[in-house]
């Protein structure tokens, strides 16, 4: 990649991506009339005074949340990935309809296949 293209890569990346992580959680976080289950669930932890669990709770969503992100700008078309399987075939990663990947990863993909800790609101 030139430096020009990297430096497209990089934006897309951390605009579309990371920086919509942090702002998700900024909502999350410091909005006292959001009603989600996840403010719920931080406002929660965070007035219990339980710092630990508090921090768990973050780690994992704002994981979560980053990935939702990145699997979003796949299912937009903004970013194009490819996967090589096990047996060697490279497949196009992507999704059919906008928000398909986000929502298989929101709900089953992160609960059905994690070994670590995962908070599932919808349940």
């Amino acid at each position: 990649m030139s430096n020009e293209e990297t430096i497209e890569f990089a934006k897309l990346l951390v605009q579309n991506i990371r920086d919509m992580a942090i702002k998700s959680g900024d909502v999350q976080l410091y909005s006292d009339n959001m009603r989600s289950p996840i403010a719920k669930r931080w406002r929660d932890a965070k007035y219990s005074g339980n710092a630990d669990k508090f921090a768990e709770m973050i780690i994992s969503d704002t994981v979560d949340d980053t990935i939702f992100y990145l699997l979003l700008a796949v299912d937009e078309g903004l970013l194009n990935i490819s996967f090589n399987t096990s047996d060697g075939k490279k497949l196009s990663v992507e999704g059919d309809i906008i928000g398909e990947l986000g929502g298989w990863y929101m709900g089953e993909w992160r609960t059905k296949q994690s070994t670590q800790r995962c908070f599932d609101d919808i349940v």
